[in-house]
């Protein structure tokens, strides 16, 4: 196989440098997995030839038995890499192999850029693995280094890197985003643990010292976060944005937050942070207030998450998403404050974070695949400033929503929790009230948004892809079909008659509301344009109204229902949308009742996440149905059941009746004990008997292992980077 291993070569948007390891999009550096970008390389230098499957296993793993199932794993992730183009490009030829098709030319090499070690961090990690008792005199070792900082900043001499690595302890628990934090100084941490009651909230401790303090009133918190001073602790919990002191004491409430993307604490006092699901960033006085909007999204994106002020505090950091869920693929980008205008850095990759390893330059880390990367970044011009590296191999992290489970101070420690990340492909099963699981779809996929047919022998998903596509599965006949629409689609809702299936979709110019046959027979068909991030969840039973939600930058969300003509189900067409619900807080998921005189929906009026029920048309009366918590709401078709699902992901069910124009719910009960799996969207279905849910459960739940936590710390980080990235 002829090989050019520091050729230049371009296709298309990308540019491929196999000497630096480099791929760009238009300037911009994606990052690719070793094994992926050697295949990228191979396909480029033998372009319009067609390669065999034994001749690429054999190049990519030369020394090695691999199953060819490996090599398809390959194609694909390099595929989703390089977006549409890259399907048409990679073709596939049975019992032959694959041939690379796109327009290849060899580049000049006008862009020299210094070669950089692209060798790891070492791959042999020593763990200590120690109780409580022992890691209180190891942290007091790592509180003797503390007088060693500022020493170590008036001084040029780099030094080597350390590293510790500790057992939380029994009652440290894993939240699912962001579970560690470390203070500004270097001298304190805080994580969640089980508290009193089992109840999960924060723990701070400073390193010096070996008592461990349980901070009152953050039940159910996460995503902590720190002041500049280092005073104080931000957190999501129960649906609000909160604050409390290092030392403890009583938390203030900031704002409603009826969904955590990560927050930041400027200079300046004021907290920037992920409020909604579906909308850009907002910012809010560490004192407390209204939010105001600080970006907003573009074409085709659904999500900011996970911002960071930079250095001056004239642009904020954030991720970026074209999904509610799977964050792989997703971009860091920047928004300067005085222009306005965002710019992308990174495509591929999540939870970006600016290291100010010196005065005027730094390193801009990221996720993606389960390792943190890093490349140099100038936080002034706002640019990246060489090739990507890998840091950490063995970072827990979420791509499913886009977080990562590390911290650094302004010292140059950082401290991650090790481990895998969690698992991008998840199991679909049947579930009983009795806790009881049944395989219903037999391959684990990246799924969301589940939805029987009325007849419950069909179910609807949306299934994250290279476009983020819907799929229906024939239960009993054991066969899955795609839905033919080229663009993202998500959140499938079937209509009454069973043949037809309403969605959305979130890029460019095919944004809002579609109606395709369930079978694929025909084209998709728009019912509503929308500008905005528009989300459908329910059609009421007789098929005449669509109930959806709306993001409103100065409202949170807010309720519609959209008129539908159905008479011709082959040619719908959609009446002027109407305005159900809009208040100064976040309402979500309405949900048609069976008979259709009621819509349950997600609200966080209370404070809290609660389900409540209006009379549909809008009347009079509202009924809280939740008790301390609700994420989703479902109805059974019998009319006497309503189920919703809790923060801890438990299922509970309400009785209820009707008296008139009144809405009757009983008391709250524990419908299944069992906890489920929520990737951070929609996570179950009941099917039409009401007997049973179509529900998640990653490997490690079916499994039933426990995962033991370990913090490590890399002391001296930011002289590691400084000789790594000169």
């Amino acid at each position: 196989m002829s090989s050019r291993q520091n050729g230049l070569y371009e296709f298309g948007p990308f540019r491929v440098d196999a000497a630096q390891r480099l791929l760009t999009r238009n300037g911009e550096a994606l990052t690719l997995p070793p094994k992926t970008f050697d295949l990228l390389v191979l396909l480029a230098e033998n372009k319009g030839r067609v390669l065999s499957k034994p001749e690429l296993m054999q190049a990519l793993w030369p020394d090695t038995f691999v199953e060819e199932a490996n090599l398809s794993c390959q194609i694909s992730a390099l595929r989703k890499a390089l977006g549409v183009e890259g399907i048409a490009w990679i073709d596939t030829l049975p019992k032959h192999g694959y041939r690379f098709t796109a327009p290849v030319t060899l580049a000049d090499n006008d862009e020299p850029l210094a070669l950089l070690s692209d060798v790891p961090l070492a791959a042999a990690r020593r763990r200590s693995l120690m109780p409580w008792p022992a890691v209180s005199a190891m942290m007091a070792i790592i509180a003797a280094i503390g007088w060693w900082f500022a020493w170590r900043a008036m001084r040029t001499v780099d030094h080597p890197l350390i590293r510790l690595s500790v057992d939380l302890g029994p009652d440290a628990v894993v939240d699912s985003e962001t579970g560690v934090a470390i203070s500004p100084d270097g001298m304190r941490i805080v994580f969640p643990a089980r508290g009193p009651g089992g109840k999960q909230q924060l723990v701070t401790r400073l390193l010096s010292q070996a008592p461990v303090t349980l901070l009152p009133e953050t039940q159910n918190g996460r995503e902590p976060f720190f002041s500049p001073d280092g005073q104080w602790i931000g957190f999501f919990a129960e649906g609000k944005l909160k604050k409390i002191p290092v030392q403890g004491g009583t938390s203030v409430t900031l704002c409603d937050a009826a969904f955590g993307g990560g927050a930041t604490w400027g200079e300046d006092g004021t907290i920037v942070g992920a409020l909604l699901t579906l909308s850009g960033l907002w910012r809010v006085s560490a004192a407390g207030g209204r939010p105001q909007p600080l970006s907003r999204l573009g074409p085709g994106e659904l999500t900011h998450r996970w911002p960071q002020w930079l250095p001056g505090g004239k642009a904020v950091l954030f991720t970026s998403n074209t999904r509610s869920f799977g964050f792989d693929d997703a971009t860091i980008q920047v928004l300067s404050l005085k222009t306005g205008q965002t710019r992308t850095l990174v495509r591929g990759g999540y939870r970006g974070r600016y290291l100010p390893v010196n005065e005027s330059r730094g390193v801009l880390v990221y996720v993606h695949q389960g390792m943190l990367f890093g490349v140099p970044f100038d936080p002034v011009r706002l640019e990246i400033r060489g090739v990507p590296l890998g840091l950490v191999e063995d970072l827990a992290s979420n791509p499913n929503t886009g977080g990562g489970q590390f911290g650094f101070s302004r010292e140059g420690t950082l401290v991650y929790l090790a481990g895998q990340a969690a698992p991008a492909n998840w199991q679909v099963v049947w579930m009983d009230s009795s806790g009881k699981t049944q395989p219903l779809l037999a391959t684990p996929g990246h799924y969301a948004f589940p939805r029987f047919s009325p007849d419950g022998r069909r179910l609807a998903l949306t299934r994250s892809s290279a476009l983020n596509d819907i799929v229906v599965y024939d239960w009993e006949r054991d066969r899955m079909s795609r839905l033919p629409f080229g663009q993202h689609a998500f959140l499938p809702i079937w209509a009454p008659d069973g043949k037809h299936i309403l969605f959305s979709s979130s890029t460019g110019s095919a944004m809002g509301l579609w109606w395709i046959r369930s079978d694929g027979s025909a084209e998709a068909q728009r019912l509503l344009e929308a500008k905005i991030p528009t989300t459908p969840y329910s059609i009421s039973p007789d098929g005449h109204r669509l109930a959806y939600t709306e993001t409103n930058p100065d409202t949170a969300q807010d309720l519609w229902t959209l008129p539908l003509d159905t008479s011709d189900p082959e040619h719908p067409k959609a009446g002027k949308p109407e305005l159900f619900l809009r208040t100064p807080f976040a309402e979500n998921e309405p949900m048609f009742s069976p008979d259709g005189r009621w819509i349950a929906y997600r609200s966080t009026e209370s404070g809290n996440n609660e389900i409540y029920v209006r009379p549909f048309p809008p009347g009079a009366g509202k009924w809280l149905i939740s008790t301390g918590d609700g994420l989703h709401a479902v109805w059974s078709i019998n009319g006497r059941e309503l189920f919703y699902e809790t923060l801890d992901n438990r299922i509970m069910v309400v009785d209820y009746g009707v008296n008139s124009d009144s809405f009757l719910p009983g008391k709250p009960r524990l419908w299944s004990d069992k906890q489920i799996y929520n990737g951070g969207v929609t996570n179950w279905a009941l099917a039409p008997d009401g007997k049973r849910f179509a529900v998640f459960l990653p490997p490690e739940v079916t499994s039933g292992e426990q995962r033991t936590l370990h913090m490590t710390f890399l002391l001296n980080f930011f002289d590691e980077l400084r000789r790594r990235m000169p």
